[in-house]
């Protein structure tokens, strides 16, 4: 935002220091990733930048770190795991969060705001609580152990995702479309995916790459509800930090770094879709 032309000497400093103090969060948050990138192409077996990547010299710059990570055993079985666990859990996500959105948006459900605090919860309620929460009561119906219990365990903390994305989607939604639909003959069921879903199917599908990715980057609970055949791959990146310190760690990191980039990428592309569809400034 510019400057008005009579703005007072404070006004400006402000303005400016405010960038400044924006750019050196944005800096504190990235500087991580901006650390990790390179050093996923170290030649040798450190998690440190040796004197030749100092000096920028080829010949200490290697792909070896993901060849591991392609050609391992227990690598490739950890992202299988995750290729598997992380698609079920969000179109389970997707399909419970979503109904529940719709019907949430209802003015005539009652205590619609104590349901919405109580689907959202996951993401209040500290994962570690969530997660023993979980192993206890996998234990006492025999999910514990199973892919099933990891899918469903993970489809619990991308709800609230879905349900917040297609609820503030739905904010925009014209409710005369759906009264036109049905004085037309239409049922319920026909009006939700012939009228509702198109003009929704932003915020859907924003839901659904986050909670893709809350699945796919998820730890904690996998450890407590999930065994040794569903150990994921941030699960296999926690257990190399352990046991031993491998450099392939740092081209996994990099490559989940990739991943939500683009996810996110789409998600400002969706968003921005959405906001013109509803007739709005993306800004």
């Amino acid at each position: 935002m510019d400057l008005p032309p009579y703005a007072t000497a404070g006004q400006r400093i402000w303005h400016y220091a405010f960038y400044v103090i924006c750019g050196l969060i944005f800096f504190f948050l990235i500087a991580p990733i901006l650390v990790i990138i390179p050093l996923s192409f170290n030649a040798e077996n450190f998690f440190t930048f040796t004197p030749k990547m100092l000096a920028l010299d080829p010949e200490g710059y290697s792909l070896k770190h993901y060849q591991e990570f392609f050609t391992s055993n227990s690598w490739q079985h950890a992202l299988w795991n995750s290729v598997k666990i992380a698609p079920a859990a969000t179109l389970l996500a997707v399909g419970l969060g979503t109904l529940a959105a719709v019907g949430l948006s209802q003015e005539h459900v009652p205590f619609r705001r104590a349901i919405m605090a109580i689907l959202i919860s996951p993401m209040i309620v500290p994962l570690i609580i969530s997660a023993a929460g979980m192993y206890f009561f996998y234990s006492r119906i025999g999910l514990q152990g199973t892919y099933v219990g990891v899918v469903l365990a993970h489809a619990a903390l991308g709800i609230p995702f879905v349900i917040i994305t297609v609820t503030a989607t739905l904010v925009g939604f014209d409710k005369s479309l759906t009264r036109a639909s049905a004085s037309l003959g239409a049922n319920p069921v026909t009006t939700f995916f012939k009228v509702q879903m198109p003009l929704i199917l932003p915020g859907v599908v924003s839901g659904g790459l986050f909670a893709f990715i809350t699945s796919f980057d998820e730890v904690v609970v996998v450890l407590f509800v999930g065994s040794a055949n569903q150990q994921t791959l941030p699960w296999q990146m926690f257990t190399g930090l352990r046991e031993q310190i491998s450099p392939t760690i740092l081209a996994v990191a990099t490559i989940l770094v990739v991943i939500s980039i683009g996810l996110l990428t789409a998600v400002e592309i969706l968003r921005r879709r959405s906001e013109k569809m509803r007739g709005m400034s993306p800004g």
